[in-house]
């Protein structure tokens, strides 16, 4: 409930003001005949408890909205059966296991059963996060990425605070952060990315990369930072049994006062908060006092591109951004951050200066070159990342020599999918010979790993562009281009 006359809709959250400081749904066991009206039943309750969850949530973002600057004092009672439920729908069903060994088919197994007691250990602090699982995946560069995998129960009750607490940061949250948010992705960061530089005074690009970031943050200052908003102490305390649970690796539980576990359903949410305060509110403050010119800022997680007009701006921005990072135990990377010249006029002030190109600079995937349109006026080209390209190809190939005695039907159908979902993401206007090398590459690959299946094998080019052409698609233009995506999405 709420202080004064909303006191009397008990769905809403209790605040204070800041402080100054910076049933079951089936029946479990087998099924039996005449269970299709079960499972219409199951359905329709889903729903029911779906549309419950989110007139909830919806009071709490409205309370958000209205009261920036007051605190949460009663969020707890949100984490009830059916937000856990649908916490658990939400998680992908073939995830790795974590340190509990538990997969998503096994607990829904007896799923209202282990529900209600997990509902059960939570509200009574009997509630214990178990330590994440180390996992390693390639990055484009050579190097590996650590990964946490949680366990399963740990998963749903993050997912179902990340649910409750998005609520509120989505209100505050500023319009230039795009990763791991609701109804934001990827493409929408690229679109707005292109619009800034296309349609503001943008000459020089500051490509940052925050050094390590999800390893770094510091665990004291992120509760500082979410006790501005977060007023529950039940709360708190689960976000901290997370941060403390620590990552088992070869047998050893390890624990930090820093990290925030990347790889875990709340890390991305923990992140956010962190680079709100650290950089987002300070970034936006100082385009606003400090800038003498235009400015663009577009931060998707730790990846972060300013655009700015005048390159003293640039360069004092620079160092401005780099003391404020230290000052919350953060750091540029040294290797992936530069000021480059990029924008309309950059090809034309350069060769005035006897100098090459326009420099490029790489953000989620993509390579940004300043182009023209074929009647020459300027224009941002966007073509897949070459590393990105190779690292995917080499997994293509290695699965295809796992896959190698298979029925070429067999292989075609996976090939239709992975070169499917590949140009789902970098089918971009401008990119289209990018988009057909790759299929190029991987008709190749598997030309090779049929031949491979028999020294008598005969498939020639000729043979295995046929087979290709059955199987996989030919690349198109998937994505609209940015402009009018961007209008869509901010008709403003």
């Amino acid at each position: 409930m709420m202080h004064g006359r909303e006191k009397s809709d008990p769905a809403i959250v209790a605040m204070k003001p800041t402080n100054k400081a910076g049933r079951p749904a089936a029946e479990p066991g087998e099924r039996r005949a005449g269970t299709k009206g079960n499972a219409g039943q199951q359905s329709t309750r889903r729903a029911q408890n779906r549309e419950s969850v989110s007139q909830a949530l919806d009071r709490v973002r409205q309370a958000a909205r209205h009261r920036k600057k007051e605190r949460f004092t009663a969020l707890f009672h949100h984490l009830n059966p059916d937000l856990l439920r649908l916490a658990f729908f939400a998680l992908k069903r073939n995830a790795a296991p974590g340190v509990d060994g538990l997969t998503w088919q096994d607990y829904e197994a007896d799923l209202e059963l282990r529900l209600q007691d997990l509902h059960d250990r939570v509200h009574r602090g009997a509630y214990k996060a178990l330590p994440s699982r180390r996992r390693y995946i390639p990055k484009a560069d050579g190097r590996q990425r650590p990964l946490a995998i949680a366990a399963l129960e740990d998963k749903i009750v993050q997912r179902a605070v990340v649910a409750v607490l998005n609520a509120i940061y989505e209100e505050d949250f500023l319009g230039f952060s795009y990763g791991f948010r609701p109804k934001r992705g990827q493409h929408d960061a690229l679109d707005a990315l292109v619009v800034g530089i296309s349609s503001t005074k943008v000459n020089f690009i500051l490509d940052a990369d925050i050094q390590s970031f999800f390893d770094a943050v510091d665990q004291s200052w992120l509760v500082r930072f979410l006790n501005h908003r977060i007023g529950d102490p039940r709360i708190i305390r689960l976000i901290q049994k997370w941060l403390k649970a620590g990552v088992l690796e070869d047998e050893v539980v390890t624990t930090s006062d820093t990290g925030t576990g990347q790889g875990s359903v709340a890390s991305p949410l923990l992140a956010n908060v962190y680079l709100h305060y650290v950089f987002d509110l300070w970034a936006e403050r100082w385009r606003r006092r400090e800038a003498t010119g235009a400015m663009i800022i577009v931060r998707y997680a730790d990846a972060i591109v300013v655009g700015f007009e005048h390159e003293a701006d640039a360069r004092r921005f620079w160092e401005a951004m780099r003391e404020r990072l230290r000052e919350f135990a953060l750091s540029l990377h040294p290797d992936k951050t530069r000021l480059l010249e990029f924008g309309r006029f950059a090809a034309a002030n350069r060769k005035r200066r006897g100098l090459g190109k326009p420099e490029t600079f790489t953000f989620l995937g993509f390579t940004f070159i300043c182009g023209k349109t074929r009647r020459g006026d300027f224009q941002i080209h966007r073509k897949t990342r070459r590393d990105r390209m190779q690292v995917k190809l080499t997994e293509i190939k290695e699965e295809l020599r796992r896959r190698m005695h298979q029925p070429i039907p067999r292989q075609g159908q996976w090939l239709r999918q992975v070169t499917t979902g590949y140009y789902n993401y970098h089918a971009v206007p401008t990119n289209s010979r990018a988009l057909e090398a790759f299929r190029y590459h991987v008709i190749d690959l598997w030309r090779r790993t049929l031949r491979r299946r028999s020294q008598k094998d005969a498939s020639t080019w000729a043979r295995i562009a046929k087979i290709a052409n059955d199987w996989l698609p030919k690349p198109r233009i998937l994505h609209p281009w940015p402009q009018q995506r961007f209008a869509v999405k901010h008709p403003r």
